[in-house]
């Protein structure tokens, strides 16, 4: 809370989001305000719970604060993809604030942090809580969005046999084509040694199939921040013992003594277990949300989901090639103008896919 509490009640211009978080205690707390049942439904989750407990403190103690909040804010500017896809969900039922900006979407975050970080960063934090070796294992991804391609070619990489799970039938045929199996969560229980979750989404792996899996069977989430592991029904269990490794690495043993190992109790292992993405990699995604921030101060949108363009896209990957030493071969006026471009770019159309 202190991030969106200024001197004189006053609240942020600008938001910073990573996860949705800060614009959820927003959106929920204004209309908290409007509704105060809003606040008064059963939460799913502890995380839940607390977010729901705070903004019933703040409506007693500080009423009319989210309004006021609101009223001065420029914008929000959101990295990951649970976030920007809970933005575009307000946009669409006529719930967003103020505007904001998809900074996930931007290329040289999406492909970078997503995909290239992940692919580092995941055995990173595997390797620093276990130090078990990948090699021989078969490490099951569940998704295969630029994240879970990430995971997938690093564990691949160091000798694992990769299964991918996944709902899109595009993903689904793309993993195949890498050379992934694609199976089910459930079809995988019984021969998967590392369980990697990687969707954005909740309940992807159950107390059903934590009981299932093999015996030290490692558990870890590299997707959306606490709810892909179903943690609150795994610790409710009754008759199941937990035993503290070391911080971020706990040992659980099931009634029928098979144990599993969950990483950074279902948070994210990159971070809980490591230290996130290389510096190079967090520097591109960082770039564009110093962009998009100047941009909603300067432009000062209607309410919106919006995309930096593809220009300043241009311009944050132009800004790191130096550091690699990569030079640019350039296009000719009369290359140019076949292609009907600008010289200086840019060099692709808004829908074209990397």
């Amino acid at each position: 809370m202190q991030a969106l509490s200024f001197p004189g009640g006053k609240g942020p211009n600008l938001i910073v989001d990573d996860g949705g978080d800060a614009s959820l205690l927003v959106h929920l707390g204004f209309k908290g305000e409007n509704d105060p049942k809003v606040l008064d439904v059963k939460a799913s989750s502890n995380e839940e719970a607390i977010i729901l407990n705070t903004l019933k403190e703040i409506r007693k103690s500080e009423p009319g604060k989210w309004h006021d909040v609101v009223r001065d804010l420029a914008g929000i500017s959101e990295e990951t993809t649970t976030g920007v896809h809970r933005l575009y969900q307000m946009l669409e039922k006529g719930e967003l604030l103020v505007p904001a900006i998809n900074v996930n979407d931007s290329v040289t975050k999406s492909k970078f942090d997503n995909l290239y970080g992940c692919r580092e960063s995941l055995a990173d934090g595997i390797k620093r809580a276990t130090d078990v070796m990948i090699a021989g294992k078969v490490v099951v991804v569940c998704g295969y969005g630029d994240v879970g391609k990430g995971c997938a070619k690093s564990m691949r990489s160091y000798g694992a046999r990769v299964i991918i799970t996944e709902i899109d039938p595009i993903c689904a045929l793309q993993a195949s084509m890498e050379g992934f199996e694609v199976k089910t969560v459930e079809d995988s229980l019984d021969e998967g040694n590392i369980f990697v979750t990687a969707t954005g989404n909740r309940d992807i792996i159950t107390l059903e199939h934590m009981m299932r899996m093999k015996d030290q069977a490692i558990v870890c989430n590299i997707g959306h921040f606490d709810n892909e592991i179903q943690m609150d029904r795994l610790t409710g269990m009754p008759g199941l013992e937990r035993v503290n490794i070391k911080p971020q690495v706990d040992k659980y043993v099931f009634p029928d003594g098979h144990a599993i190992f969950i990483l950074a109790e279902g948070r994210l292992v990159n971070l809980g277990c490591a230290t996130g993405h290389p510096s190079f990699v967090m520097s591109n995604s960082f770039s564009n949300q110093t962009l998009a921030q100047i941009d909603l101060w300067r432009n000062r949108y209607k309410v919106g989901v919006y995309r930096l363009s593809k220009q300043l896209d241009e311009e944050v990957a132009r800004l790191h090639l130096d550091q690699l030493g990569v030079k640019l071969t350039k296009l000719t006026e009369e290359q140019a103008l076949y292609l009907g471009i600008d010289k200086a770019g840019p060099y692709k159309p808004e829908h074209y896919r990397y």
